[in-house]
């Protein structure tokens, strides 16, 4: 780990509301943090910025002189570098001031909204320029597509897509509510421990975890079929246009199979072969397998700028179908850029400190 301390005054913030930067969270916010604000002043002591989450270890003076040691987790790498954070942004020895919600029952975390340094600097950068992420940002008329091949389609889908329009935090985002569990659901979800998220080891998520994910994707038309990029792990996902069904023994896979056809002006998507796995960051569960499978509906708005998602999940372990929705925009300051690689190194050294590394490690063997 690159080695990279000081004053602590815990304070819940007051009426004004900074902006929400952990809606961009790798892997759920909600997992581990509150919604309850506060700010503590220390001295960096170390820390490493890489996915899936920036992590830093921040020593902080109490009123009586003692000190303790708080953690400062980020968004992803892309999502503080698009926000303004140069990657050497904070180092050992900094002193500095941080604003953001605090780690969930009383653990000393704070998930990073605001930062400033003794030098003045800050994140978000003062002159950041922010714009409301449920407004679409494009231009009327304007081509923003590269080629409609398939035949099929009513108009061209093709090109960068911000998956940030009518974004929400993957948790407690499924309907209905309560969640329909079976036994069997009910009593495996009961059994779910935070560490055992796999995408903190920088495993993809996979559907249906990254329908509901804030990055951007491109969708590349080929005829017979979509190619959908992820920027998230930069996933690639296929949508076979041309009534094909999957070959016979196609394998269980965390992407799953997925064919499509239009209804009108909706494209709709049928994924099965689906590999279990989690719905979201709070460990409820996805059986996988024969009798699994998802349904999206793709509804486009008139200028075709944006478009409302809607996922509907059938899987053993609810007793009724999941419905999960979502909205994408085109954007005219929307560059699409390769996901930076991820380092599970932070989840092991999370471990290692909860005393917990050597019991999961052997799990995993």
């Amino acid at each position: 780990m690159r080695k990279l301390t000081t004053t602590l005054a815990v304070a819940v913030l007051g009426g004004g509301m900074l902006a929400s930067w952990s809606v961009l969270a790798h892997h759920s916010f909600s997992a581990e943090f509150e919604e309850t604000k506060g700010e503590i002043h220390g001295v960096v002591k170390s820390g490493r910025f890489a996915n899936p989450h920036p992590r830093y270890q921040v020593e902080v003076t109490k009123a009586d002189g003692s000190t303790e040691m708080w953690e400062l987790q980020g968004a992803s790498v892309t999502t503080m570098t698009n926000g303004g954070w140069p990657d050497n942004f904070i180092q050992p020895g900094d002193e500095i001031t941080v604003k953001g919600s605090l780690g969930r029952a009383g653990a000393k975390k704070l998930f990073i909204e605001g930062i400033t340094k003794t030098d003045g600097a800050t994140y978000p950068p003062q002159n950041l320029v922010r714009r409301d992420p449920n407004q679409v940002h494009a231009t009327p008329g304007k081509n923003y597509g590269y080629a409609k091949v398939n035949p099929d389609a009513p108009f061209d889908i093709s090109g960068p897509w911000r998956n940030t329009y009518k974004f929400h935090v993957t948790v407690d985002d499924l309907e209905p509510k309560p969640t329909p569990f079976t036994a069997e659901g009910k009593v495996l979800f009961d059994k779910t421990v935070h560490h055992d998220d796999y995408s903190l080891r920088c495993v993809a998520p996979g559907l249906p975890r990254i329908f509901g994910a804030p990055y951007d994707m491109e969708i590349i038309d080929g005829g017979m079929m979509y190619e959908f990029v992820y920027i998230e792990h930069n996933t690639p996902r296929r949508i076979y246009m041309d009534g094909r069904t999957a070959p016979a023994e196609y394998p269980d896979r965390p992407m799953g199979y997925s064919v499509g056809h239009w209804e009108g002006d909706a494209l709709v998507i049928e994924t099965t072969h689906l590999l279990g796995g989690w719905l979201d960051g709070s460990g409820l569960p996805l059986k996988g397998g024969a009798n699994t499978r998802m349904v999206e509906r793709y509804t486009f708005a008139a200028d075709r700028l944006s478009l409302d998602r809607t996922l509907t999940i059938y899987d053993d372990y609810y007793s009724q179908p999941l419905v999960r929705s979502r909205g994408s925009a085109r954007d005219d300051y929307m560059t699409i850029i390769e996901h930076d690689s991820c380092d599970p190194t932070t989840y092991y050294s999370d471990l290692l400190e909860a005393g917990e590394l050597e019991e999961r490690i052997k799990a995993l063997l």
